[in-house]
């Protein structure tokens, strides 16, 4: 009888050890960005929203690997997830975006744009928060054909996320979320949970008014 060789499974690491932002800025921009796109599809059951989470694009090869700072899938229900398999998910992100930075310029310019275009990213877009070397340091890329081509800013230098029905700008060290019809900004975390409290504030003081 013919003995079945063991087979070891592939591991596919969760982290690199590596921290997950440049700076505080670069931080604090990821987490604003994933919760406001994470709030605005809250109620969609098959849109995906992460960040700095490990993207395996290869089965059974856990070097092709990226991390992209920002990502949202459309098709895949939504979860918890350690790690991101392509082969398992079957879909890959419609939009990345990365915080780029002078000391990660080359692996944003060069190998992660190859990567998310062979993986049929349809946007890519990078934002210098702290302006080390972008100019402009918002920049939008557009999937066509395979290459990806130059999103060319509106006259108050937005960007189109023709993707998810949004546009971007910068503001200041972050960038804002805009609603694309109807031109409304979308709050980001902080700014959502201050307006909660506003209105608790103001429902507190309703009902000390009338008891």
């Amino acid at each position: 009888m013919t003995a079945i060789p063991f087979i070891k499974p592939v591991h596919y690491p969760e982290s690199d050890g590596k921290p997950m932002a440049e700076t505080d800025v670069h931080r604090r921009e990821m987490f604003d960005l994933i919760g406001t796109l994470d709030d605005r599809f809250r109620d969609a059951p098959d849109v995906y929203v992460a960040g700095n989470l490990f993207l395996y694009y290869a089965e059974g090869n856990p070097r092709k690997v990226v991390a992209p700072d920002v990502f949202v899938v459309k098709g895949v229900p939504k979860g918890n997830r350690r790690i991101y398999k392509l082969w398992e998910e079957r879909h890959a992100p419609c939009l990345v975006i990365e915080l780029t930075s002078d000391s990660t310029r080359q692996e944003d310019l060069e190998a992660k744009k190859e990567c998310y275009a062979r993986l049929g990213v349809e946007e890519y877009f990078l934002h210098d928060p702290l302006g080390d070397y972008l100019e402009p340091p918002l920049q939008g890329l557009r999937l066509e054909e395979g290459r990806y081509r130059q999103i060319v800013p509106a006259p108050d230098g937005s960007l189109e996320i023709r993707t998810l029905g949004l546009r971007i700008r910068k503001e200041g060290e972050q960038s804002r979320l805009i609603d694309a019809a109807t031109g409304e900004s979308l709050l980001r975390p902080e700014e959502a949970y201050a307006k909660i409290r506003l209105l608790q504030e103001e429902l507190a003081r309703l009902k000390r008014s009338t008891s």
